[in-house]
C-alpha cells in the first residue's frame, strides 16, 4: 500500500511534489503579508497628521519602542507555539490557526485606532508563533525518504518567502502611500485570509503528513556521513543532563523579567505608565534592570548546563554561544531597514524623478514587477494541471490572488506611467537658521542658510515676516494642468519639504475635518502652475525595502555555489564577511549624508548600495544560522539552544528599534552622518574580532565544519 509520501511524489511540479507548491504560495501569501504590513508601521506611525496621507506623528522614539517589541516578540512566541504543534494540534492545523489569527491582525490594523493597532499587533505575534515554525516542519516531514532532494526543496521554499516579501513591501506600500494607509494594512489581510483558505482547501493533497503531533521532535542532523555518525556516538556516550529545580527556576524568572521589559518599554513611553519603576537604580530605569538581570541569569543558567557536559560537547556548544553573540550585532545593524533607513528613505532622500530618468525607472520597475510575476503566474498554471481535480478550492483560491495581484500591478505601473510633473509656485516665510549663540549657520559654499515656512489658507502673517515666492516640482496622475492654473497643495512631511497637489475635493474637506480635530492649520496652500513638465515619478518609501529580497533572489545562486565549492570559508569568516560588509553599506550612508542641512536630499544611489551591502552581508552570515545549531549541540540540547538562537535575533531586532528611534536625536546633536556612523563602527569592530576568533573558534568545534 503506498504511504501518503509516496502519493505526494507522484505528482510532480519542476521535479518536486505539488504539495511543496502548495506550501511555496502559502508562504508567500504569509510573507506577502507580514512584509507588506512590517514595511508600513514605522513610517505610518511617524508620518505627519496634517497632510497628504496623514499617520499619527508619534516621535521616532515611541515609534521604535513599540516596534521593536513587535519585532522582538515574535522570534519568541515560534518557541511555545512549535511546542504546541508538536503535541497537540499536529503542523498543518498550527499553520490554519496561526494564519487565522494573523488574518484578524491585519483586519484590525486597517481599522487604524490606537486600540486595534495594539490589539492587531498582538494577534500577529501570537500567530506567529503558531505560524513560523510548522511549515517547514511538514516540508521535513516529506522529504525524510527522500533527503537527497531537501536542500532543492528549501531552496525553492525560501524563494516563495523572498517573492512573498517582495510583493508585498511593493503593493502594501504603494497603496498605502498613495491612496491611504488602511488599504495597505487591508490589502495584507486580504492576501493573508486568501493564502489560508488556499492552503486548508488542499489537505487531501498531503494525506496524514503533518496533521498529527509529532511522536519526537525530529533534529536536522549534518549531511556528512562521518561527522554524522561521530556525533551520534557522542550522544550515546553523553551522561544525561536533566533540568533541575534551579534551572526551571531560572528560565521562569528570566522569561517574567525579560517580557516584563519588552512589554513595558512601550507602554511607559507612549502610555506613560512605568510598571517597573520600583527596579530603579538610581538614574538607571527599572525596566533596564528587569533587562540585564533577566540576561544574566539566562546566562548563568546555560552556561551552567552547559559545564555539566564532557569537554567535546562543552566546547562546542561555548562556539555556538560565541555565535550567537555576534548574531545580536548583526541585526541590530541589519533591521535598520525596518526603523531609520525609512525615515531616512522618506526625509532625507531625493525620490522625485522626472523626464527621461522618471522612463527610465518605469521601466525597470515594470520589469521588476512583471517578470517575476510572469514566472510565478506560469508554477501557478503548472500545479492547477498537476492538482485540480484533487483540490479544485485550493486552486480556486490561488487564481484568485493572482488575478487581484496582477490588477493592483497593472492600476500602480499605469499610474506611475500617467503621473505628469508641473513646476508650482507657492509663498514661504523665510526666517535664518540660527547656531546655538545665536550667530546665522551658513553651508560648506560659506552661503547663509534659510528655514522656509509655507504660508497656508490659515497663515496670519506679521509685518516683520519676510515673504518669498519658492517653486516646487510636483507630480499628479491622470490630471491635465496648464501654466498659469492655479492649484492647491499640501505637505507631506513634518518638515515641510515635500508637497502633493489635491485634485480631489473629498481629500480637501478630508483634511480641514483632520485639522479642526486637532486644533491645528490644515496645511493647505494655494500655489501656482508654472510649468508643465515631462513624465514624474514620486518612488514611494516602501520601494527600497523591497531591494533586499530583489538582491537576495539575484544572488543567492551565485553563494550558494560559493558555500558548495572548495573555496567554501569557516563559519567564523563567514560571519566576518557578513558584518564587515554590512557595515561598508552604512559607511556609503555615512559618508553620502555628511554635511546634509535641512531641506537638503541625498541621492538614492546611496541608499540603493547600502541595501546591496547589506543583503551580501545577510547571504555571507545567513548559512552559519540555525545549521550549526544542529551541528554543534547534542539533541537533549536543541530546544534550549534553538531558543537562545531566537532569542539573540529578537534582541538584536529590540535593540535595533530603540537605536533607530534614536535616528532623530543624534541627527539633532551631531548629524546624520554621525548616526549612521555607528552602524558602521560597531559591526565593523564586531566582524574584525569575530574574524580574529576564527583559530579559537575552529579549536572549539572539535572539526566540525
Amino acid at each position: 500500500m503506498n504511504t501518503d509520501i509516496e502519493n505526494l511524489f507522484k505528482d510532480k511540479v519542476l521535479g518536486h511534489p505539488a504539495g511543496l507548491f502548495v506550501l511555496f504560495f502559502t508562504e508567500m501569501w504569509e510573507r506577502f503579508s507580514f512584509y507588506g504590513m512590517r514595511v508600513l508601521l514605522f513610517n505610518f506611525l511617524t508620518m505627519a497628521a496634517i497632510g497628504y496621507n496623514p499617520g499619527w506623528e508619534w516621535s521616532v522614539e515611541n515609534a521604535g519602542a513599540l516596534f521593536g517589541t513587535y519585532a522582538m516578540l515574535l522570534y519568541i512566541t515560534p518557541i511555545l507555539g512549535g511546542w504546541i504543534a508538536d503535541k497537540y494540534t499536529g503542523y498543518r492545523w498550527a499553520v490554519i490557526i496561526g494564519a487565522l489569527i494573523m488574518t484578524l491582525g491585519h483586519a484590525s490594523m486597517a481599522l487604524e485606532t490606537e486600540a486595534s493597532l495594539y490589539i492587531g499587533l498582538i494577534l500577529l505575534v501570537i500567530g506567529t508563533g503558531f505560524f513560523k515554525p510548522t511549515m517547514t516542519s511538514i516540508i521535513s516531514e516529506m522529504y525524510k525518504h527522500n533527503p537527497e532532494k531537501k536542500d532543492g526543496a528549501y531552496t525553492i521554499y525560501y524563494m516563495g518567502v523572498n517573492a512573498g516579501a517582495f510583493f508585498g513591501m511593493m503593493l502594501c506600500g504603494y497603496l498605502a502611500e498613495k491612496v491611504g494607509w488602511a488599504y495597505g494594512f487591508g490589502l495584507a489581510g486580504i492576501f493573508m485570509l486568501l493564502g489560508t483558505l488556499q492552503f486548508a482547501l488542499s489537505g487531501k493533497l498531503f494525506g496524514q503528513i503533518g496533521a498529527k503531533p509529532s511522536a519526537s521532535f525530529e533534529v536536522e542532523l549534518p549531511q556528512n556521513l562521518n561527522e554524522k555518525q561521530a556525533l551520534l556516538e557522542e550522544e550515546k556516550e553523553e551522561p544525561l543532563n536533566p533540568f533541575t529545580v534551579l534551572d526551571i527556576a531560572l528560565i521562569i524568572i528570566s522569561a517574567v523579567l525579560g517580557l516584563g521589559y519588552a512589554i513595558n518599554d512601550p507602554i511607559s513611553k507612549i502610555g506613560g505608565l512605568d510598571m517597573l519603576s520600583f527596579l530603579q537604580i538610581g538614574n538607571f530605569k527599572g525596566q533596564y534592570v528587569a533587562a540585564l538581570v533577566a540576561l544574566a541569569l539566562f546566562s548563568f543558567l546555560v552556561i551552567s548546563r552547559i559545564l555539566r557536559y564532557t569537554k567535546v560537547v562543552r566546547d562546542r556548544m561555548f562556539a555556538f554561544i560565541i555565535f550567537a553573540f555576534f548574531t545580536v550585532f548583526f541585526w541590530l545593524s541589519f533591521e535598520q531597514g525596518a526603523s531609520s533607513l525609512v525615515v531616512f528613505a522618506r526625509d532625507s532622500v531625493n525620490r522625485l524623478l522626472s523626464g527621461y530618468a522618471a522612463l527610465a525607472f518605469n521601466i525597470i520597475n515594470t520589469l521588476l514587477t512583471v517578470v517575476p510575476l510572469i514566472i510565478i503566474s506560469y508554477v501557478l498554471y503548472i500545479l492547477w494541471k498537476k492538482t485540480y481535480k484533487k483540490i479544485p478550492g485550493s486552486n480556486i483560491v490561488l487564481v484568485v490572488c493572482f488575478v487581484l495581484m496582477w490588477g493592483i500591478v497593472v492600476w500602480m505601473l499605469n499610474r506611475d506611467f500617467n503621473t505628469t510633473a508641473y513646476d508650482i509656485t507657492y509663498h514661504s516665510i523665510e526666517q535664518p537658521v540660527l547656531n546655538n549663540d545665536g550667530m546665522q549657520k551658513k553651508d560648506k559654499a560659506g552661503k547663509l542658510q534659510y528655514h522656509y515656512i509655507p504660508v497656508t489658507q490659515q497663515t496670519v502673517l506679521k509685518p516683520t515676516d519676510k515673504v518669498v515666492s519658492k517653486t516646487i516640482t510636483v507630480g499628479a496622475p491622470f490630471v491635465n494642468y496648464k501654466a498659469g492654473d492655479k492649484a492647491i497643495i499640501i505637505n507631506k512631511n513634518k518638515d515641510l519639504t515635500e508637497f502633493a497637489l489635491i485634485t480631489q475635493a473629498y481629500k480637501k474637506e478630508e483634511l480641514i475635518a483632520q485639522a479642526e480635530l486637532k486644533g491645528r492649520d490644515n496645511g493647505i496652500i494655494n500655489a501656482n502652475v508654472t510649468k508643465v513638465r515631462a513624465n514624474e515619478v514620486e518612488i514611494t518609501v516602501s520601494w527600497f525595502s523591497v531591494l533586499n529580497s530583489f538582491f537576495i533572489i539575484v544572488f543567492a545562486s551565485l553563494f550558494s555555489k560559493w558555500w558548495e565549492s572548495k573555496y567554501n570559508p569557516s563559519a567564523a569568516t563567514k560571519y566576518a564577511l557578513g558584518l564587515i560588509i554590512m557595515a561598508l553599506g552604512f559607511g556609503l550612508l555615512a559618508f553620502g549624508s555628511m554635511g546634509l542641512v535641512p531641506g537638503v536630499k541625498v541621492s538614492m544611489v546611496w541608499l540603493i548600495l547600502a541595501y546591496l551591502f547589506h543583503t551580501i552581508g545577510e547571504l555571507c552570515l545567513s548559512p552559519v544560522g540555525l545549521s550549526y545549531v544542529s551541528k554543534l549541540v547534542p539533541a537533549r540540547m536543541i530546544a534550549l539552544m534553538f531558543g537562545m538562537w531566537y532569542l539573540a535575533i529578537a534582541i538584536g531586532n529590540k535593540l535595533a528599534a530603540l537605536l533607530g528611534g534614536e535616528i532623530e536625536n543624534i541627527t539633532k546633536a551631531y548629524s546624520l552622518s554621525t548616526f549612521f556612523l555607528i552602524f558602521t563602527i560597531v559591526p565593523l569592530a564586531a566582524g574584525i574580532l569575530v574574524y580574529l576568533l576564527n583559530p579559537v573558534l575552529k579549536k572549539l568545534m572539535h572539526g566540525v565544519k
